[in-house]
Formats: structure tokens, C-alpha cells, sequence
């Protein structure tokens, strides 16, 4: 997601704390907006207009447009504000009980006053509908009880320490819904949304998103730069999106357009008189290794293909230098980012070391394998990329690897059933913070599904849960980084930079394109034709 002016937003660091407590102002979004209106292309589907089921980068990016939360991440910051709260605190040391104030006069959309008794209602319903798409695992599984003492008070009461509570509840899981708009036991299925963002979704369906902009929006997001957003879905077909923005039937494209394109695009961009935008990211992707399968639960096999998989060819021949190899379950940018895999493996094939480490998992022959992946859901890079890394694992001769592809539902299934033995999982962060890196995907309920169990990782990341000062995290995450290293449940292989490619009146990306993975539609202006 970016632009060639390249925003870097900082760790996060000890005045988390004294941030929260702020209020930033609550400004009134411009009646109307400012500008003209402006059309977006994006390949990702959104999957929900339900904040109680989508967990999605599609889906969050309307949540991020058309519902508040009670914070929200500044542009170009990792550290939340207060967004539809004046402010918040934790309540004692312990971390375990989070108050908020509600700021005045808020109300949805639709003109219904939003109260404590709303924003309780909407965590309560989310996680008693606890939709398997849903971000409740994740993100909301500290929260014990809520109570609401008056109409701007809401009080969370946690069944455990979590530091981390402030920036969960300022992502997409955070929505604040009308309590008299969604039903309470199941999840709204009609495409609308009601919400007290700083837009408003005018329709939905298969073929675009059309937002107004919501002018009794009462937040820190000052002014709206443009008056209204139209989003086009071009559901996986780079070449459509591609089309798109080269022919100006669309102003921007956003995530979704194939590496290649983007370099082209770029090297053409005086002729179609458009920009490529570059920005941050924390945005990952992982080869996921089913520690139960006969062979790759073996873990000299799993080590074989770390020492064989060269992330530098398949960062420049499949994704043209717009990734970088990552060596580490942690992210560049992120606190506490280690690179135990680079230390381990290397950065180039290490063939006799596979060999050794197949050796020892008693592997005599090729090992046959089966990559699995599915083509849109975690980018379009994703099959040629498998495609790569077979390719890199067969010309070793210890393996023989074949990659199978396969629609996102079918694909899900697999996961879920333990049928593949080797997968991809993208993960683009809920919150800038090592503990979203490392907390969904080991213990119970994790989002790898790979039966990979260890009380040392899990031990630790708990006990980082109650340090409200993240820097001081610092050794133990290095420690859970190095473990991981060494058992493989799951193999880095690059993390993502930003791209948005964007007709030239188009201006305001860069604060659209940062580690908080927040799309700000109100930052994007156009400006009128010459």
C-alpha cells in the first residue's frame, strides 16, 4: 500500500500511558466534505459489513471508515487516541480494569444518541455471536465483563493482565454499533452499516461500496478532504485493476495489483499521468508447517527447508523487490524485532545442512511434499511465490514439491481439518505491537491451526501482557522469536511494503499508508482538472 515518499512511524514507547489519558478535540468532520469525490479500485473482497464477523483487510477497511472506535491510531503514530472516548485509562496496576468517558453528544448516523449502553452492546453481542470469521479469539478474549455506571462510563473488567487492551479496541474489533440497529444473537446479513464514523455506507454489493461522508461525525479526524468514496471491487483480477487506473476509470488502486504491474506502472507514470505511493507496513506472510503430519512434524524436515528457501530470489523474481525477506515472526519496525532465522539458516541455500537435517529426521529418500495455497486471499503474489519455493526446494534434489491452489472456502476447510501439511498465512497486524504477532498464532485457539503446542511461548507472552511499558517486553519476545527459530512451527518468509497507485489530482496517501494499517479515506483529496 504506498507511495515513493516512503512514512516510517516509530515503535511504540513508554508514553503509551500518558497518551491514553488525553483527549485530542473533538472536531466536527466538515459538513459535506471538502473537494471533489474519489473512486477507488481494490481486488480484496470485503466479507463483512458485520464489524461482529469481519476479520479481514477488506472488511476493516469500511470499519475503519464507517464505525468509531473508543480509540483510534493517528495518522503516521502507533500509539492510540482517544477516538469516540475523551479518554481512557487502565484503573490499577494490574491492567485488568479499563475505563473510558464517552465524548458528548455523539450520535450514529442515522441521528440515535450513542451511549456507554452502545458500545457495551457492541462487544457483548460480538463476542456472544463469536462468528469463526470474527476477531473475538484474537482480540477480545480478555474482556470478563463490561459495565456501563451512567451514559458517557464504560468500565471493562479483565480476566487477565493485557497492556495491549487499548490498542485491540482501536482496531476494526473495537466498532461501536446501534444497539437498535443490530440484532443481538446474530450477525446483520442485509450489506448495510450503521455506524458514528466519519462516513456513512450508502450501498453495497458485489460491484462497488459508495460512502457520503457523515456530518455529524464528533472525532480527532478534522477536516474530510474529499466528499465522498467510491470503492470498486475488481475481486482478484490484477489485469481489470491494472486497466482501471491506467484508463482513469478509477482513481487509485489499492492492494491487490500484481508486483509487476506496480514496476510497469511506475516506469509509465509520466504517460498515464499517475503516481506510485509507497509506505510502511507491517504486513507478513508465513509458511505454516502442520506439526502433526508424518513428515513435515518432523523437525529436521521443517529445518531442511529453512536452510534451502532463498527469500532474496523470491522477494526480487516473484515480488519485485515490493517486500522484504523476513527472518523473524516479529517485523522490522515493530519493538523487539530480532532476526533468529537469518542467525539459524542464513540468507542463502545451505544445501548440506538440509541434507544433514533430513538425515536426522531419518529422511533417506526425496521428501514429497504438497504447498498449499489459495490465489487472492493473502495477495496475488501468493501462488507464484509457492510456485518459487518449490522450485528452490526441488532443484536442492532432497525434495520433490508440487504446489496446489484452491478457493478461499475450500482452502479454510483444509486448515481447519488438518489436511495440509504445509500452508501459507498472511497476517497484516490488528495493532502495531510484538504481542499481535505472537499471541494469535500459539496456544489455544490460535489462527495457524497447525497443532503446534509450546507452555515456554505461551508462558511468555502472557507475562508480557501486564508491562505497560512495551519497551521493557523487549527480552522476553526475543526469547519467544528464538524459540520459534528453532522449533519451526512456522517459516517468515517476507513482509510487505504499501503501495497505492494513484492518478496525479490524487493527494494524502502517505497518511493513508503507515504501521497501523488504518486506510484513512478522509486524508485522500483531489484536486479539480487544470
Amino acid at each position: 500500500m504506498r507511495k515513493r515518499d516512503q512514512w516510517l512511524a516509530a515503535p511504540l514507547g513508554a508514553g503509551l500511558a500518558a497518551a491514553l489519558l488525553t483527549g485530542c478535540g473533538s472536531e466536527d468532520g466538515k459538513a459535506g466534505g471538502t473537494g471533489e469525490s474519489v473512486v477507488m479500485g481494490m481486488s480484496d473482497d470485503v466479507l463483512a459489513t458485520d464489524p461482529a464477523s469481519g476479520y479481514d483487510p477488506g472488511s476493516w477497511l469500511l470499519f475503519n471508515n464507517v464505525f468509531q472506535s473508543l480509540m483510534s491510531f493517528p495518522k503516521g503514530s502507533t500509539t492510540p487516541q482517544a477516538e469516540a472516548a475523551k479518554s481512557c485509562k487502565f484503573e490499577n496496576e494490574s491492567s485488568t480494569t479499563y475505563k473510558c468517558e464517552l465524548r458528548d453528544g455523539l450520535k450514529f448516523s442515522n441521528g440515535h444518541d450513542l451511549t456507554s449502553e452502545d458500545v457495551a452492546y457492541s462487544f457483548r453481542r460480538t463476542i456472544k455471536i463469536n462468528d469463526k470469521k470474527g476477531p473475538v479469539d484474537a482480540l477480545l478474549s480478555t474482556i470478563k465483563d463490561i459495565k456501563t455506571p451512567d451514559k458517557s462510563t464504560v468500565v471493562f473488567y479483565l480476566n487477565r493482565s493485557d497492556a495491549t487492551f487499548p490498542q485491540k479496541i482501536a482496531s476494526g474489533a473495537g466498532s461501536i454499533v446501534d444497539s437498535e440497529e443490530y440484532p443481538a444473537d446474530r450477525l446483520r446479513t442485509d450489506g448495510k452499516a450503521i455506524g458514528s464514523g466519519v462516513y456513512k455506507l450508502d450501498s453495497f454489493d458485489k460491484k462497488k461500496a459508495s460512502f457520503s461522508v457523515n456530518t455529524s461525525y464528533q472525532g480527532p479526524a478534522g477536516t474530510v478532504n474529499n466528499r465522498g468514496v467510491t470503492m470498486k471491487f475488481f475481486h482478484g483480477d490484477q489485469d481489470e485493476l491494472k486497466s482501471a487506473v491506467q484508463n482513469g476509470d478509477v482513481d487509485l488502486a489499492y492492494r491487490g495489483l500484481a508486483m509487476k504491474d506496480i514496476a510497469d506502472l511506475d516506469a509509465a507514470s509520466g504517460k498515464y499521468h499517475l503516481k506510485v505511493v509507497e509506505g510502511t507496513s507491517a504486513e507478513v506472510q508465513h509458511l505454516v508447517f502442520n506439526t502433526k503430519d508424518p513428515l513435515v512434524g518432523k523437525v529436521g524436515v521443517r529445518k531442511a527447508i529453512a536452510y534451502l528457501v532463498d527469500r532474496g530470489t523470491l522477494v526480487r523474481d516473484v515480488y519485485k523487490r515490493t517486500a522484504e525477506p523476513l527472518y523473524s515472526i516479529v517485523p522490522s519496525g515493530i519493538t523487539g524485532h530480532k532476526t533468529p532465522f537469518f542467525d539459524t539458516y542464513g540468507d542463502q541455500p545451505q544445501r548440506d545442512k538440509a541434507a544433514a537435517a533430513l538425515k536426522s529426521a531419518g529422511v533417506n529418500d526425496k521428501a514429497k511434499l504438497t504447498l498449499w495455497a489459495t490465489p487472492t486471499r493473502y495477495g496475488p503474489g501468493t501462488v507464484p511465490a509457492f510456485q518459487e519455493i518449490a522450485r528452490q526446494l526441488n532443484k536442492s534434489g532432497l525434495f520433490e514439491a508440487d504446489v496446489k491452489s484452491v478457493p478461499l472456502e475450500e482452502y479454510e476447510n483444509g486448515v481447519d481439518s488438518g489436511k495440509y501439511a504445509v500452508y501459507v498465512k498472511g497476517w497484516v497486524p490488528d495493532y502495531p505491537d510484538p504481542d499481535n504477532f505472537t499471541a494469535p498464532f500459539f496456544g489455544d485457539g490460535n489462527v495457524l491451526k497447525n497443532n503446534y503446542e509450546s507452555k515456554d511461548i505461551t508462558g511468555r507472552i502472557l507475562a508480557t501482557a501486564a508491562e505497560g511499558n512495551r519497551p521493557a517486553t523487549v527480552p522476553d519476545f526475543a526469547k519467544v522469536q528464538t524459540a520459534v527459530a528453532q522449533d519451526l512451527p512456522i517459516l517468515p518468509l517476507w513482509q510487505g511494503k504499501q503501495y497505492a497507485v494513484a492518478n496525479e489530482r490524487i493527494s494524502g496517501l502517505q497518511w493513508t499508508l503507515d504501521a497501523s494499517t488504518v486506510f484513512r479515506f478522509w486524508e485522500i483529496s483531489k484536486a479539480a482538472k487544470g
